[in-house]
């Protein structure tokens, strides 16, 4: 059983940057995608960005896109969200997830096929 702890959330004002790592135990997750997922009170939780188990591959929502940039390191079971710009409709809990599914053959968008979740950590953008 896989365990991912996020880290790195706050408080920041608009405009701000800030990164998130998230670090995976328990199983190995080199052959699975990976993704950043976020939920705020009242909404569901919405994909934010996933990547390859190459890391060669990454899919972003747009409302994020040309602002966070998800990362991997291969020799270690890290995953990283880079977000820069940050806006108050970014505030929420994110989330670290893992594919269920090895060797999927495309980076999924889908919540329902990721497996495993980390329990959070919060970021607030306000001024």
């Amino acid at each position: 059983q896989v365990q991912l702890v996020e880290s790195g959330g706050g408080l920041v004002q608009p405009g701000a940057s800030l990164k998130l790592s998230c670090a995976a135990s328990g199983q190995s997750v080199s052959d699975h995608t990976l993704g950043w997922f976020r939920q705020t009170p009242g909404k569901e939780r919405e994909f934010v960005t996933s990547i390859s188990s190459s890391g060669r591959t990454a899919e972003y929502a747009d409302s994020v896109k040309d602002r966070f940039t998800i990362s991997r390191l291969i020799t270690k079971p890290m995953l990283y969200l880079q977000m820069n710009n940050l806006k108050p409709e970014d505030t929420a809990v994110y989330y670290c997830a893992l594919d269920r599914d090895r060797y999927r053959s495309y980076v999924s968008r889908t919540e329902a096929d990721f497996a495993s979740w980390g329990r959070g950590t919060q970021v607030t953008v306000s001024s």
